[in-house]
């Protein structure tokens, strides 16, 4: 019998104490083992642990001491006990910063925009420095941190397919870039000597040998005041690397090599580290996968197989399952506000099934439950939703057959029959992960729209034609929730600065554009209350396009 979920620990069990890379049966509960690396690795591994450290990375050796943080490259797994609340949680924090990267980047802001983004982002969630709070520690008595526990967390989370590990890969680099690239010289220096980077500053009298041809190189692949600028910072400016490192540079003839070596300029030196640290990931990544299919998906699929598997779909935004909750509208729709409400602020999805309903007096099961969630979250009682569908179902159905039929799906949308439990609308990832069939009209537009479909629906819209072409375009290349913002651009004049994740926040969000008022007072009480957190009926059963934060699915 497995453990309650409110006693179970995390046992982070080093590469060499499970040579075999087996999950090791410890005396406390033991949820997970992040031993990464084959064999040889791991034997490696041990032999580095075991080997006594020198002096020069001991105290320092010639290395000027700083007062950055210490970056790591996550080679090491952790070994301490944690709780599962806060593996849980510190993973969530974590998923906040790399899906605030992935927006950013989807969103094409420039570097300045991103480094200001990453800032802020890492300031509220995931601070280098930050450790488990308590008395938690790992086996050498150091203090347990939140960044590695984080990390080991997502790997496990997004090592189970192609896509996740893709898209883990690129957005962990860029905060890796960015944290790299805010450690002074000295952090710099020590760092890439604790982590043995044959990468070594020149010397003055090597740079003094070798600046000719250096300066030859320069002028030859950039304009001469860049190339000046960048003699202009000496010795310091450029770093000594083996050459089969930079083999790419050495082809292209834009670095000058000498007796083995290539002298790359210091702004160069981010671009190499960094690929250090995807080449090392992405091995990782491919040795957890084939753990996490061996071992950990079966062993521990009554407990932390089902935390693991959900995190890759966590939504982190604001519930919106509660009939009446007028949160930020300030407003309560009713059912004579429904058409122009529609016309107006519905998304494309919702709009949709709205008009199909309307249209043809009928929806199939998934599209009623998606467009029944969807009007419970932008405040619709259950009387009126009972008559709304009441309404547009009798006219090709006798009254009984609704009664008999539909009406009890309605009350357990409303969490009023059945278990009881208070639904939330689906979010954009769970829409995205719908495959409607044939008559079915639920899921994302932006998905299951062919072209011209998607054509006509956004022209009905009243939208530019240029315009549509453009979230047509984008659209096709799978950006299904960007498309989505674009069309909010396009009807609004405005954006959705956080991006759309929700479609009873396109709404909302539309409303607030509008004019239809603050925030209300309901929406701030329901926050203090403190009830419990409405979950989401189904489970996503096709893999994401974009990885979002949801709560755990729990089956209608």
């Amino acid at each position: 019998r497995a453990p309650t979920r409110t006693r179970a620990d995390v046992v982070f069990v080093p590469p060499s104490e499970s040579a075999s890379g087996r999950l090791t049966r410890l005396p406390v509960p033991v949820v997970a083992m992040f031993a990464i690396g084959g064999k040889k690795d791991q034997a490696k591994a041990a032999a580095l642990r075991a080997a006594p450290k020198s002096a020069s990375k001991t105290s320092g050796g010639s290395v000027r001491p700083s007062n950055h943080p210490k970056l790591s490259m996550y080679t090491e797994t952790p070994s301490a006990d944690i709780s599962l609340e806060t593996f849980e949680a510190f993973a969530l924090d974590r998923m906040r910063v790399l899906k605030a990267i992935d927006d950013g980047l989807s969103r094409g802001k420039k570097p300045a925009e991103m480094e200001q983004l990453m800032n802020e982002e890492t300031g509220k969630h995931l601070k280098i420095t930050d450790v488990v709070p308590g008395d938690f520690s790992t086996l050498g008595g150091a203090p347990l941190s939140k960044d590695e526990v984080s990390h080991f967390a997502l790997r496990l989370a997004y090592c189970r397919t192609e896509e996740l590990r893709r898209w883990f890969l690129l957005n962990e680099c860029q905060l890796f870039k960015h944290r790299f690239n805010k450690l002074d010289a000295y952090a710099k220096a020590a760092f890439l000597e604790e982590h043995d980077m044959e990468y070594k500053p020149l010397k003055p009298e090597t740079f003094a040998e070798k600046r000719k041809g250096i300066s030859e190189v320069l002028h030859g692949i950039m304009k001469r005041d860049d190339a000046e600028k960048i003699l202009n910072a000496g010795a310091s400016g450029f770093y000594a690397v083996p050459f089969e490192e930079v083999a790419d540079l050495v082809r292209g003839r834009r670095v000058f090599m000498a007796d083995g070596e290539a002298y790359v300029p210091r702004d160069q030196l981010t671009s190499l580290v960094v690929g250090a640290f995807r080449a090392s990931l992405s091995k990782s990544l491919a040795v957890a996968s084939r753990r996490w299919a061996q071992h950990v998906a079966g062993e521990e699929r009554e407990r932390l197989a089902p935390v693991i598997v959900s995190l890759s779909k966590r939504y982190l935004g604001r519930d919106f399952g509660k009939p009446g909750d007028a949160g930020e509208r300030g407003s309560v729709v009713t059912l004579k506000d429904l058409p122009s409400a529609a016309k107006t602020s519905f998304p494309l999805c919702a709009k949709n099934l709205f008009d199909a309903v309307r249209r043809e007096h009928h929806l199939r099961h998934e599209g009623r439950r998606q467009l029944q969630l969807y009007m419970k979250g932008i405040g619709l009682s259950l009387e009126e939703a009972m008559l709304f569908w009441k309404t547009e179902f009798c006219k090709k159905i006798p009254a009984e057959k609704f009664e008999k039929e539909y009406a009890y799906a309605v009350r357990h949308a409303y969490g009023k029959e059945g278990k009881r439990v208070d639904y939330t609308p689906h979010t954009c990832m769970k829409c995205i992960s719908s495959n409607p069939g044939a008559g079915e009209h639920h899921g994302c537009p932006y998905k299951t729209f062919g072209e011209e479909s998607l054509t006509a629906a956004l022209g009905g819209l009243s939208i530019a034609p240029h315009k549509v072409r453009d979230i047509v375009q984008k659209a096709k290349a799978h950006h299904y929730q960007l498309a989505c913002g674009m069309t909010f651009e396009a009807t609004h004049g405005k954006t959705i600065e956080e991006g759309v994740q929700h479609p009873n926040q396109y709404f909302d969000e539309s409303r607030k554009a509008l004019g239809f008022g603050a925030s209300g007072k309901e929406g701030d009480e329901n926050k203090e209350t403190g009830s419990a957190s409405p979950v989401t009926p189904g489970a996503a059963g096709a893999r994401p396009a974009r990885p979002s934060i949801q709560p755990a699915p729990v089956s209608a």
